[in-house]
């Protein structure tokens, strides 16, 4: 059964914003598109965060750093990205978050499924 969800209840879950660094309407939007990718996978992330970083040191190039956490039942998924460029630091980010998803909902069907953890009469049906 798949619920659709209002855009005010998608808007509501998911926070973007810059450290450092002014947003550009055009890195806001890519943002919120990004973080609604994430929404769509899984119906159980309660909220997704996302993080812009401008980091200036004095010799080194200008670095972006893109954090994003999601916050679900459990404990949340954290992810931290560096690239020369905004963009693509939200790409990768957001492909560090969704592997961190994958992972996380296979190693619970895994978990679920594992046969070592049950007792023989679950297995074999005995009462």
């Amino acid at each position: 059964m798949t619920t659709t969800k209002s855009p005010e209840a998608t808007e509501s879950r998911i926070l973007v914003r810059g450290i450092h660094l002014d947003l550009t309407p055009a890195l806001h939007q890519a943002a919120r598109e990004k973080a609604e990718h994430l929404l769509s996978h899984a119906d159980r992330i309660d909220r997704v965060r996302i993080d812009l970083e401008l980091d200036k040191t004095r010799n080194s190039p200008s670095r972006f750093i893109a954090k994003g956490r999601l916050e679900i039942s459990g404990p949340d998924l954290q992810a931290r990205v560096e690239s020369e460029d905004a963009y693509k630091s939200l790409d990768l980010l957001v492909a560090k978050l969704d592997e961190l998803l994958r992972r996380r909902h296979q190693k619970r069907i895994n978990t679920r499924n594992d046969v070592r953890g049950k007792s023989p009469e679950v297995l074999h049906g005995d009462k």
